[in-house]
């Protein structure tokens, strides 16, 4: 419809110039030469435009166009409206844009964005702290030039990315490569940090490892004992004497087991309504006269109690936090050795300690203290029944108190665990409601 009206216009504008030139040529003669000026004035007015219209697209580039008269109105209009529509949509391309870097900002992973020959056009922030790039520095370089690891070039050339790629970078940080087709000659690569999941595959793998070798030795010896009385009769101091190892390593089994029991019931309860009273007084004369029966004498076992001082908390998880620390004080101290359990009111909280002046744990065993099934001796912890969950369990049993085990020692001095309970989950004669997560 345009298009058609501008040629009426040129028709129209021709005829226009043209009809004076005809009225003047048949009244004074000279009819073709005063036609042929008449064209080149109409010629001359639209060069004149088009010089105009030259100068606002590559000089001026002002946003409005210059005023257009007779047929080069519509030109002008419909430029002027093209070059809304291409900024509308410049915007648009921005906005998104601008909405995909702010999301890609937003991932748990490392993005970037790169060519088919593996040259580099955008990356993520993250992208620059996990695989070191620099940005813009790095806009236009070879990723490969700046990961330089075998298996990488391998699995971008291979360009087989069914699977995902896991690299060790800097010898510590596990990284998992995905590779996928972003556009037309364009890739999106995305690397995940996994160095967490490979701890915890590595922790789980050590845990049934230890739990094996922990059950594997008893059963080995009750097995032995078992095939010794179906093969010979026993009688005697001998047989006495394997039924008591038989025994012990039955208990040894149980220990192990209630434990493992303890532990993860208290790692599946993540959520806790502390609102139970709990009368760590009374759990601590208990537990005295436990310990004592437990040393038999062998140590000088002193208690330091507040006789008042009840917290909120869960009993189950308190009581196994302080029994553990009272029973590892007893059973990994040699003969001799000063127990002093304190339980007393600070101006930051509750406060239970247990303080020993044996030969003390060297610095860089106290970090592994409380993982599950570590000893600082292995072979004198087995012979004194110890599991290696005690102080797991403790540090499971105080996060849920909003608490943390606090490990000292000076060897050959002092050796101290203790942990604080904040001043709002003391009992102060008010029942009081205290959720902890």
């Amino acid at each position: 419809m345009l298009e058609r009206l501008s040629w009426k216009r040129l028709l129209f504008e021709l005829a226009i110039g043209c009809l004076p030139a005809l009225i003047l040529g048949l009244l004074v003669g000279y009819l073709p030469w005063l036609l042929l000026v008449s064209v080149l004035a109409v010629l001359g007015w639209h060069f004149v435009n088009l010089l105009r219209l030259s100068h606002w697209l590559w000089i001026d580039r002002s946003m409005t166009p210059p005023a257009g008269r007779g047929s080069w109105e519509p030109l002008f209009y419909g430029l002027y409206q093209m070059q809304a529509r291409n900024r509308r949509r410049r915007r648009e391309l921005g906005h998104l844009i601008k909405r995909f870097r702010s999301g890609a900002e937003s991932l748990p992973d490392a993005v970037v964005l790169t060519t088919e020959e593996g040259t580099i056009f955008w990356c993520n922030g993250l992208a620059q702290r996990l695989l070191g790039l620099r940005w813009p520095e790095d806009n236009g370089q070879n990723i490969l030039n700046l990961l330089r690891y075998p298996e990488f070039t391998r699995y971008l050339r291979q360009r087989d990315f069914t699977r995902p790629l896991t690299l060790v970078l800097n010898g510590h940080r596990h990284l998992e490569f995905r590779v996928m087709s972003y556009s037309e000659g364009q890739w999106l690569l995305v690397a995940r940090d996994v160095t967490q999941m490979h701890q915890l595959e590595g922790a789980r793998r050590n845990f049934f490892a230890n739990v094996s070798h922990e059950l594997r030795t008893p059963l080995t010896v009750l097995q032995g004992y078992l095939e010794m009385m179906e093969e010979s009769e026993m009688k005697g101091a001998r047989r006495d004497k394997a039924l008591h190892t038989m025994q012990e390593q039955t208990r040894r089994m149980d220990g192990l087991v209630r434990q493992l029991l303890t532990l993860s019931r208290i790692e599946a309860a993540p959520t806790l309504d502390l609102h139970e009273k709990v009368d760590v007084p009374m759990m601590l004369k208990l537990l005295q006269g436990e310990a004592e029966t437990l040393s038999q004498g062998r140590h000088e076992i002193h208690f330091s109690t507040d006789a008042g001082l009840r917290v909120f908390g869960n009993d189950e998880q308190l009581r196994s936090a302080i029994s553990n620390l009272v029973y590892n004080s007893v059973n990994h101290t040699p003969p001799g050795t000063r127990i002093d359990i304190s339980w007393q009111r600070t101006p930051q909280g509750a406060l239970f300690k247990v303080t020993d002046n044996g030969p003390g744990i060297p610095a860089e065993h106290i970090p592994r203290l409380t993982e599950r099934f570590y000893r600082v001796d292995k072979a004198r912890s087995r012979q004194t029944g110890g599991s290696g969950l005690g102080l797991a369990i403790v540090k499971h049993a105080l996060s849920h108190h909003n608490s943390r085990l606090d490990i000292t020692s000076l060897p050959g001095k002092e050796t101290c665990f203790s942990f604080l309970l904040a001043p709002g989950l003391i009992v102060n004669g008010e029942l009081a409601q205290n959720t902890v997560r």
